[in-house]
This record gives structure tokens, sequence and C-alpha cells, in this order.
């Protein structure tokens, strides 16, 4: 590649495109201070094999302080290869360390024009590889757009889509993804054993589907409400059959109004089979059509059209799950024979009201939020026994709570009285069961918010908002160990998840004392959410632990910032951690840090 000197001074700084991959190792500090020789010992054998590999692919180590590595490519493509092959051996050689000692790296790769002076290279493409190393967890590979785009049909690789990501120091947004390696799945799936009595995740050999967002060819644009119900209720149904592998609500709407085929939704979530269809509603008739693909091949497993009166909705939703069944050849237990596809009420006009609220409350927003709770109350009025509404009255308390919008012990309150009447109703509507478990931890009632949670994973197999219900219970019941690789199933049953699945990763980080990744994690959440509280207050934390108190008391300023009321004592006293020790060591570090 040409080199343009920068000036004609014969300084020797010259200006090139490069691929540049930073690394770094996830935890690094737990590991020295575990066992500083055996960690050298480690991370030297390692180096020899990563400076072996970059030879290899064309590539030079620019500079190599601690455990940090920064090289640089004059192909991207080399770049990339190399860091998923080094991944790969890496994986291979941490299975034969014990799971405290293993060293995983994390790998940020970035494209862009760098300044040369001598051996050193410095500029935005340098800082922003480091900065989306940052953005990695241990084992994976994180590169920017840029770099996806010059390796499109070059390199056979699945990527998850981390968005628009804003990057400390650069001006601009950067789009950001992460390629699915062996080295992420496995550092995933070896995470510290998970009791039996904890619901596991479930085996990767089972039948994986996405259902996208059903069209509204109605003529009145008001019932769109009603499509997307109906998406909403398929994937509520099939996600309750623990034969299938089922992607959550929140990442198939992402694909809403797009149009998208079939082959990207199985490389963005990671899928084979994908369901389609449209709803036609007419005064009394509905008219559905549904289609299942073979997103790998685009074979048509199974199509049909249903004209029917409105009344028969629940009918045809169930036709569909058990064609699904039948095409995919999935066995039901008797538990779900009975529960799928079953009608969760006789009104069409409760249904209605139920719905509209729904999409009401997925805005997640204060005035939507009260007027979803006006649709679901009118829901219970049309029909009483209505659990799922009477579940998601109960949400909207929760939300209330959780976003400071009233009054906290009264909308706990609220929120257990309902959770506990939808149960009454239904004992396997999951969502009463998860409102259940923030109710109770809301109250410090740990085992029985452990119950709850795992009762509602029972009733629902793929409900990845459970899996995270649950695993924060169990950080704040002092079972990190066995929270974290169920943080990391709701992931991958939502590959496009909301801010608050990273912090309930990042608290169960900090919580086994992986500072490092923890400070990681909750700087990805703020990213997404520059306003998201406890994650400046747990970024605090970490800093202050990890002695780093002028990056301490910034996050400081940022959560006066957003809560300029914010006082130490109400934290305490609405801390809902079991181990009082907790509550006690993160206060005081807080108030090291000029909290008061």
């Amino acid at each position: 590649m040409p080199e343009r000197p920068d000036d004609a001074s014969g300084s020797g700084v010259v200006r090139r495109l490069s691929a540049i991959l930073s690394m770094d190792v996830q935890g690094y500090s737990r590991l020295m201070g575990d066992d500083e020789e055996a960690t050298i010992r480690t991370l030297t054998t390692y180096r020899r094999v990563l400076g072996t590999m970059i030879d290899e692919q064309r590539g030079r180590v620019v500079d190599s302080p601690g455990d940090n590595l920064l090289a640089e490519f004059p192909s991207v493509v080399d770049a990339v290869r190399c860091a998923v092959q080094a991944q790969d051996e890496l994986a291979e050689r941490n299975a034969e360390l014990p799971e405290l000692r293993k060293m995983r790296f994390r790998i940020g790769i970035n494209v862009g024009d760098v300044i040369a002076e001598g051996e050193r290279i410095y500029g935005d493409g340098v800082n922003i590889a480091a900065r989306i190393e940052a953005l990695a967890s241990g084992g994976a590979v994180c590169v920017s757009g840029s770099v996806r785009e010059q390796i499109e049909g070059k390199l056979n690789f699945e990527f998850r889509d981390l968005g628009a990501q804003t990057l400390k120091n650069i001006a601009r947004p950067i789009q950001v993804y992460e390629i699915v390696t062996s080295a992420s799945i496995q550092a995933s799936s070896t995470s510290p054993a998970i009791t039996s009595t904890v619901t596991t995740a479930p085996a990767d050999d089972r039948p994986s589907i996405a259902v996208l967002p059903f069209l509204n060819h109605s003529r009145d644009p008001e019932h769109e409400f009603f499509s997307d119900g109906m998406t909403e209720d398929l994937i509520t149904d099939l996600s309750k059959i623990s034969g299938l592998f089922v992607i959550s609500r929140n990442s198939v709407f992402t694909y809403k109004g797009e149009s998208v085929r079939p082959e990207q939704v199985c490389k963005d979530l990671g899928v084979r089979y994908v369901l389609e269809g449209s709803v036609r509603r007419a005064a009394n008739r509905v008219r559905i059509t549904a289609q299942l693909l073979d997103a790998t091949t685009d074979y048509h497993l199974w199509a049909e059209r249903y004209d029917r009166q409105l009344d028969d909705i629940f009918a045809v939703q169930g036709e569909v799950i058990h064609c699904i069944v039948q095409a995919l050849a999935v066995q039901l237990t008797a538990g779900e024979q009975a529960r799928v596809g079953a009608a969760p009420t006789q009104s069409i006009e409760a249904y209605d009201a139920f719905v509209r609220g729904r999409e009401e409350y997925a805005r997640r927003e204060k005035n939507a939020n009260f007027q979803a709770r006006t649709l679901f109350e009118k829901a219970l009025e049309l029909d009483p026994g209505y659990a799922e509404a009477c579940a998601f009255l109960g949400r909207t308390y929760l939300t209330e709570m959780i976003n400071q919008w009233g009054d906290g012990p009264a909308c706990i309150e609220k929120t257990f009285e309902y959770g506990q009447q939808a149960v009454a109703l239904d004992p396997t509507q999951p969502t009463a069961h998860e409102t259940l478990a923030y109710a109770f931890l809301a109250r410090r009632e740990h085992d029985e918010a452990i119950a709850a949670a795992r009762e509602a994973i029972t009733f629902d197999p793929n409900f990845s908002d459970a899996y995270i219900t649950l695993g924060e219970v169990l950080c704040f019941a002092g079972q990190p160990e066995e929270a974290v690789p169920l943080i990391e199933h709701a992931m991958r049953l939502n590959p496009k998840y909301p801010p608050n699945y990273l912090w309930s990763h990042g608290h169960g980080q900090k919580l086994l004392g992986d500072f490092e990744s923890a400070v990681a994690t909750f700087k990805r959440v703020v990213t997404r959410n520059p306003d998201h509280f406890v994650s400046y207050l747990m970024l605090c934390v970490c800093y202050a632990e990890m002695g780093q108190f002028e990056q301490a008391r910034a996050a400081a300023q940022e959560i006066l910032r957003v809560s300029p009321d914010y006082s130490v004592a109400v934290g305490v006293a609405r801390s809902p951690y079991r181990d009082k020790a907790i509550i006690d060591r993160q206060f005081d570090l807080l108030r090291q840090v000029g909290l008061t």
C-alpha cells in the first residue's frame, strides 16, 4: 500500500490506511491478584502464540504493554481471519485450565487512516479499535461497520448487530458488530455450573425460530395493533414449547416496517426457521396468511390461508402453532398440549383492549405506561378472568416503581396484588410469576422471588425477560455464579437485547469481583442510554473498588446529573441485597467519592 508523507521535512511521519487490531485480557487484575506468577506464565505463552499468528497473516505487533496488544495489518480480511483463528486457538488452550485461571481476550478491529511515526501508529483509526475492544466480552471479536463492509462476501461469519455506539473522544457514532465465534459461544457456555435447582439453558440442537411482525393488510391503519398482537401471541405460544428455541419479541420487532429476507434473519438472529404472514381485518371477519420457511435453504415447509369470523382468532392462532409443531416434528409435553394455543379470553373486546395496552406498555414511557394501565383495566372489566391482562396491569406498577414515577412502596404492593391475582386466575401464566418475582425482591423475600422466577421459566422456557429476572434475583440473593449463565442465555434468546440486559450482566460481573469487565459492560449501557442511573452508580462503585477514584468521582457527577436529589440514605433503604455487608461496602465507597 503506498504511503504518503505527511510533510516534506523528512520527519518520517506518514499516513496510511490500515486494519488495526486491539486486544486485552478480560479480568486481568483479578487473575494477577489470584496468582501473579501463573498469570504471567500464561500471558507469555499466549503472546507467543498470538505473535506467530499475526506474522502468518502478514500483520505486525506494534505495541504490547501489560496485557494489551496492538497489531497492524495491510489487509482487513487478514486481520479478521487472524482474530477469529486466535480466539479459537486460545479457547482450546483455555479448555486445559481451571475455570478461574482461563485467560480470555477481548478483540476490537477497525480499518481507517493512521499516522505512522517510526514503528508507532496513532490517530482515530487506532483509537476506535481500542474503544471497540472495550465493548467486547472475553472470547469475542467486535468490529466496526467499515470492517464488516470490507469483508462482506470474503469471509463467511455470523454477526450480531450491537448498534451505533458513541465512543469516548470519537466525534461520530460508530456502528459495531460482534462476530459469533466458537470461542465466544464456549466462553458463555463454560461459565460456573448452574445447580440442579436452577432452570438451565436448553440444548442448542432444538429447532430455532423467529416470528417476523405480521403485515397489516387492513384498509384501516388503526388495525396495525391487531397484526402486531397476532405476532406477539404466536411468539408467546411458541415460547411455551420446551422443544423449540424462540427469539423474543424485542429482537424480531426491530424488523417491523422493513423488507428483510429470511436468510438475513438467519444471520442476524442465529435461527434456522422463520414464520411470516399478514393480517386483514374487516368488520367481523379476519383473513390471515402464514408461511414457515427454512431460512438456510429458502424452502417453504408449510403455508396456509385462513378466512374466519373475528371471534375465531384464537382458534386460528392455535392451528398455526400446531401446524408449526408438526412441520418441525416437535414433541409437546402433556402440560404443553393443554396450554399451547388456549384462548386467553372469550371476549374479543377485552382482547382488543389488552393488545392495545400491551402495545402502549412496550413503549416504556411514562404517559404510555399510564395509558396501558387504563387499557388493561378495561380488559379486566370486560373479562374479570383475563389472567394475562391482570399480570400486565401489575407490570405497569412495577415499571412506575423502577422509573420512580410514583410512590415506590405503594407501587410494589399493587404489583404484588395483581401478580397474586393473575396467578390465582391462571397458575401457568408466565408474566404473572415474573411480575411476582420482582415484587418479592422489592420486599426482600429472596427465596420466594427465586421460586417465582423459576416458575415463569417453567411455563415459558423461552421467556428471555424471565431469565434476566431470575439472574437479577440470584445476584441480589448472593448467587452471581448461577446468575451470569442465565443472563447470557437471555441475550441469546433476545440478540437485540435492551440495555437492562447488559446492566444485569455487568451486575453479575461486579459481584464476581471482575470489576474491569463490569466497567466495560456498564459503559456499553450508558452509551446506549446516557441517563441510565444505576449504571453510573455501579461504575462509581467498580472504579472505587479498583482504586481509580478520579473516574469514580466522574461517575458520581453523572449520578447527580441524572438524579440531582439522590441520597446514599435512600439508596441504602431501597437496596435489596440479602447480604448487608454488600450494602455497607457499596454505599461506603459512594460516600468516599463525595456522595451523601
